[in-house]
């Protein structure tokens, strides 16, 4: 925006200059469009300002009626000698708008030193029957052609071919196309006729873009153009896709942003490794201090342990056996205690498991004699 304001302050500048008697001027663009005339140069300045007019504008009849019509001749046109702009016809579908398009116009615009460029843009009806169906409806596509800064005048629901009356109306001089044998199913080249009176100018195609190369881009990456347009908040019935579609296009959405999200954390961390690292010691040595601490040889696990197994082992040992008694003196006397103030120590436990078994056993032998004479005395009495 900044560059095309600078271009026009320019031109304005350069009109000043002729005005006040400064000759003959030149405007330079980004473009190889050059201009030998003072009134072309005048003119620029409205064409970059605002966007091109419609033919049935007020605007355009009165360039139309302004100008004197009678077809100049080629070799006029191209050495700058004649007395107004030559007027040049362009036409075209152009649907979504492109630098093909562009570099087309601009060489309509710049094949003579002083050219008014008509641009005609053919209506959804005629285009859906002869060429197929454009993603642009027509309104869009006039728009878009009319804002572009090579365009001096626009034709809405331009013919298919071409006749005198037309060329007579918007008062053409020449007509800019590509040099290639358009056909029909009447004609074997729709130019034919425009070719034979000496007003054809051909333009080249901008090769590797064309509106059907970017249409099949569309389709190839279909997934992607969905994916994009779902999470940019268009709905699956906008964009006519199905429930299933719809689910697993955002559940595809859901995992980039995951990996997306990762990416940048792998970032931060690459960008942070040397203090992550650095804390990561620290942390470190206080762990292993403290785990050798409570599990180290001589850590508080360790002691506890060594208490608690001191502990059960003594309360699993047996207690000493009693001392055996003292041999008989050779008087026959028992000797004197040791400790005469100490109770006597208990039996071994072995000793009291033989005594409680002999007592079982010999109640048990007691009873199965009881029995036995019991059954034997009614037969004694009989």
């Amino acid at each position: 925006m900044s560059r095309k304001r600078s271009r026009v302050r320019k031109e304005e500048d350069m009109s000043s200059n002729l005005e006040s008697g400064g000759g003959e001027g030149r405007i330079s663009s980004d473009t190889s469009f050059e201009s030998t005339s003072r009134t072309s140069i005048i003119d620029a300045g409205p064409s970059l300002q605002s966007p091109a007019p419609y033919s049935d504008d007020p605007i355009a009849i009165a360039e139309r009626d302004r100008c004197a019509y009678g077809r100049i001749p080629r070799a006029a046109a191209l050495a700058g000698t004649a007395s107004r702009r030559v007027r040049v016809y362009s036409d075209g579908i152009y649907d979504m708008f492109h630098q093909g398009h562009a570099r087309q116009l601009q060489q309509a615009k710049t094949v003579f030193p002083n050219v008014y460029l008509i641009v005609g843009v053919c209506s959804d009806r005629l285009t859906h029957s002869r060429k197929g169906r454009t993603v642009m409806t027509e309104d869009e596509r006039y728009e878009a052609v009319r804002h572009c800064r090579y365009v001096d005048e626009v034709v809405r629901d331009a013919p298919w071919e071409y006749d005198e009356e037309f060329l007579e109306k918007h008062k053409i001089d020449f007509i800019a196309h590509d040099d290639i044998p358009y056909t029909t199913q009447d004609c074997e080249d729709t130019y034919a006729m425009i070719k034979a009176k000496d007003m054809f100018v051909a333009t080249e195609r901008t090769e590797g873009v064309s509106t059907s190369d970017i249409v099949a881009r569309i389709v190839r990456d279909y997934d992607i153009y969905v994916r994009r347009n779902l999470a940019r908040g268009y709905s699956a019935k906008e964009l006519n896709v199905s429930f299933l579609n719809e689910k697993k296009f955002r559940l595809q959405n859901k995992m980039d942003e995951l990996k997306d999200k990762g990416k940048k954390v792998m970032t931060n961390i690459g960008e942070k490794r040397v203090d992550i690292l650095t804390k990561w010691e620290e942390k470190s040595r206080e762990l292993i201090d403290a785990f050798l601490l409570l599990f180290g040889p001589d850590g508080r696990l360790s002691n506890i342990w060594n208490e608690s197994k001191g502990r059960l082992m003594q309360a699993l040992s047996q207690p000493p056996s009693p001392r055996g008694s003292p041999a008989p003196s050779e008087n026959g006397d028992d000797p004197e205690p040791l400790n005469r103030g100490s109770a006597s120590p208990p039996p071994p436990k072995s000793r009291r498991y033989e005594d409680l078994w002999d007592q079982q056993a010999g109640n048990w032998m007691h009873r199965a004699l009881s029995a036995l004479a019991s059954r034997k005395r009614p037969h004694s009495a009989s």
